[in-house]
């Protein structure tokens, strides 16, 4: 797909010769901008970004321990009109999924009545046994979703993954803003730029709003797998803004189905578990029994009602991308509404027809393993090698239920900072919405993340991509001088 073709977030559909309305301020300060002032500010965020040690670890690569995720000045903005459609349809599916997770761990209607079939969901990896029966105080699961949204037209937006296990990006979504505030102040001046910073409260708030019945003041910590994890960065920074305490297993303990904290002052309880350990290595009594990660008993604690896990354990069949394909009908079933934000067209390999179609245009299609992540397991035909392309043909025919396929999509570009000037590039972009007991709130921005390579429409981090400032405008309020509105 020619990033030339595309819809640009900036210019439309023009071809560079005039902004969108209403996003005149960043054109005229592209054109302002020296190449060389540019090229400074640029390289100041890169320096900035490595003190802070804002890294991430890319799993089999050895050189990645130190890698940061390249970060782009040029902003993508969203206007207050697109934010409040956006937002909409985002609280309306992450309402579904949460009703959803509720009924397949409970009385199963959706699978009674036939809307999903019920091998997807109880034959899933993902499906956690232990959990059936047993609901989670307030009887909420995702009490944190990323989802995924990808841009083909003005009016084009579609909903690329559910991220609903433990999705990442949020820091650097609040880092990004920092860098640009520091490095780009006057873009504040011009543009009423909605703020991220209150994303860490808001996510305390969240989490102390959960915790059992009875905790009168929540003590709330973050379960890290340890530094060697390639979010300990996001964890870390998290935990910090929030001002609770960031544990590994080790440093928690099970005692007559009540989790404790131990500290040099003794042992404190813990009523809220914010885990970003999969569901595998939470206890190594019920799950995997070789799991240095997690903590003896956590779950007997959980299923008696004396610890709030975010997310749920259980929490995964939602962003199963099997399960991703039924969202329109998962939509309509508990909203009673159509879905305000649509899925890409989906075919399920599971399904002979969609199969044979997907056999047949492999070299037009992007291929998913359905609990694949990360950019891994993933064929994207029109790029693909005649080698790689037989090697999924192989894996379809051979076990067709792991995968999905989708057809090649025109995402979406931004101008951004290459070896050669400014470019347009394809972007995808990472809201976060977040579930307390008062109901959905979702931040106003996100993160964006840009293929950096020429033409590619792949964005994840582990594959190369980088990272943008996403800013969403504010439609009432005036931009000042003090960053932002």
């Amino acid at each position: 797909m020619a990033a030339g073709t595309a819809f640009d977030e900036l210019w439309g559909a023009s071809g560079g010769d005039a902004v969108r309305p209403g996003f005149e301020p960043l054109g005229d300060w592209l054109r302002e901008t020296s190449a060389a002032e540019l090229d400074r500010r640029q390289h100041a965020a890169e320096a900035a970004f490595r003190s802070l040690g804002i890294t991430f670890n890319v799993y089999g690569e050895e050189d990645a321990a130190e890698r940061i995720i390249p970060f782009d000045i040029i902003p993508r903005i969203l206007s207050a009109g697109e934010w409040a459609r956006l937002s909409a349809g985002l609280e309306q599916r992450v309402q579904a999924i949460n009703a959803f997770v509720d009924d397949v761990y409970g009385a199963r209607r959706i699978l009674a009545d036939g809307i999903v079939p019920a091998d997807i969901v109880l034959g899933n990896e993902q499906f956690c046994v232990p959990v059936a029966g047993a609901r989670p105080p307030h009887g909420i699961y995702a009490h944190i979703c990323g989802i995924d949204l990808v841009r083909t037209g003005p009016d084009e937006f579609f909903v690329l993954e559910d991220n609903a296990r433990t999705p990442s990006g949020v820091s650097y979504m609040i880092e990004n803003r920092e860098a640009m505030l520091r490095l780009c102040p006057e873009l504040f001046e011009r543009l009423p730029v909605r703020p991220v910073d209150t994303y860490p409260e808001l996510l305390r708030d969240t989490l102390q709003s959960v915790a059992p019945e009875g905790a009168v003041e929540p003590r709330c910590v973050l379960l890290t797998p340890g530094h060697y994890n390639s979010a300990f960065y996001e964890h870390s920074f998290l935990a910090n803004n929030m001002g609770i305490e960031l544990v590994e297993g080790r440093d928690l303990e099970v005692d007559d189905d009540i989790v404790w904290m131990r500290t040099i002052d003794g042992r404190v309880r813990v009523d809220v578990i914010y885990r970003r350990i999969d569901d595998a290595f939470i206890d190594p009594l019920l799950f995997r029994p070789d799991s240095m990660l997690g903590v003896a008993g956590l779950m007997a604690a959980y299923l008696a009602g004396n610890v709030t896990l975010v997310n749920a354990p259980g929490t995964g069949i939602a962003d199963d991308k099997a399960i991703y394909s039924y969202m329109p009908e998962i939509v309509r079933y508990y909203t009673g509404e159509a879905p305000k934000l649509p899925n890409v067209e989906t075919w399920r390999c599971r399904e002979p027809a969609s199969l044979q179609y997907t056999l047949d245009h492999l070299e037009e299609l992007v291929v998913k393993l359905v609990d694949g992540s990360g950019g891994y397991g993933m064929l994207v035909g029109p790029t693909a090698s005649r080698a790689e392309i037989e090697a999924f043909r192989a894996a379809l025919i051979a076990q067709p239920q792991r995968y999905i396929a989708q057809p090649t999509l025109a995402l979406s570009t931004i101008p951004t900072i290459t070896d050669r000037g400014i470019a347009p590039r394809h972007v995808d972009f990472r809201p976060f919405v977040l579930t307390g007991s008062s109901g959905v709130t979702t931040v106003p921005g996100g993160l964006t993340r840009v293929a950096l390579r020429e033409g590619s429409l792949v964005v994840n981090s582990s594959q190369g991509g980088g990272t943008k400032d996403s800013f969403v405008l504010d439609g009432e309020r005036a931009p000042n001088a003090a960053g932002g509105v």
